[in-house]
């Protein structure tokens, strides 16, 4: 019984020594070397400053102020409305991007709630985007502007998504378009491995790059 037991203890200091601090260490080191900027989170610096993750979807909306000049508030909270001068991530779930709180809305597809949230997010895409682009119509708006993604922090747009808001965006920063599409253009990703999935613009990178080519910054 003893030996037994003593085994048992020499095989779980073994195996925590192993896995619970070599292999992690070891694992560490190679990611460092191999890709030292996605091990440490894919983060994006400007003038010296992190301002996001390529890895997580940020709020590009501001406080909504009332005719008192201060934010609307509602349930404590100040009202927040889509920046004109920003592409805009797609719609985020409860967490408003929040990457410690990830989660899905987990509604069924006969669900009214799902279905009033979408018309939601429709209605005011299209009155957003309606002022700059007034040929614009529900058909055209793709799915990724109205639903949130599997995380609810998914960083990247539709290629189309991107497209439709270029518009406004050559509008409120007073670009040419075709200068707006190129950023466009510039910063998509292509498909993973050439085949798996679609094609995604970073709305991240996109934004930065839009401030630099407009001379303004967030």
């Amino acid at each position: 019984m003893r030996r037994e037991l003593l085994r048992a203890l020499i095989a779980v200091v073994v195996l925590t020594l192993l896995l619970g601090l070599l292999y992690p260490l070891v694992m560490t080191g190679v990611s460092q070397v191999v890709f030292p900027g996605r091990a440490d989170g894919s983060l994006i610096t400007q003038n010296g400053k992190v301002v996001g993750s390529r890895l997580i979807g940020q709020d590009f909306r501001k406080p909504v102020i009332g005719k008192n000049g201060k934010p609307e508030m509602s349930d404590g909270k100040p009202v927040l409305a889509a920046d004109p001068a920003y592409f805009q991530e797609r719609p985020s779930t409860q967490t408003s991007y929040a990457a410690n709180a990830s989660s899905f809305t987990n509604l069924g597809p006969n669900s009214t709630v799902a279905e009033q949230t979408f018309k939601s997010n429709l209605d005011a895409y299209l009155k957003l985007e309606q002022a700059y682009d007034r040929g614009l119509t529900a058909a055209h708006v793709p799915i990724d502007a109205v639903t949130s993604s599997a995380s609810g922090v998914d960083p990247e747009i539709s290629v189309a998504n991107a497209d439709i808001q270029a518009h406004r965006i050559a509008a409120v920063r007073r670009l040419p378009i075709t200068e707006v599409m190129n950023l466009i253009k510039n910063n998509t990703e292509s498909r993973f491995l050439a085949v798996l999935g679609e094609p995604g613009v970073n709305v991240l990178d996109l934004n930065l790059a839009l401030d630099r080519a407009a001379g303004g910054s967030r």
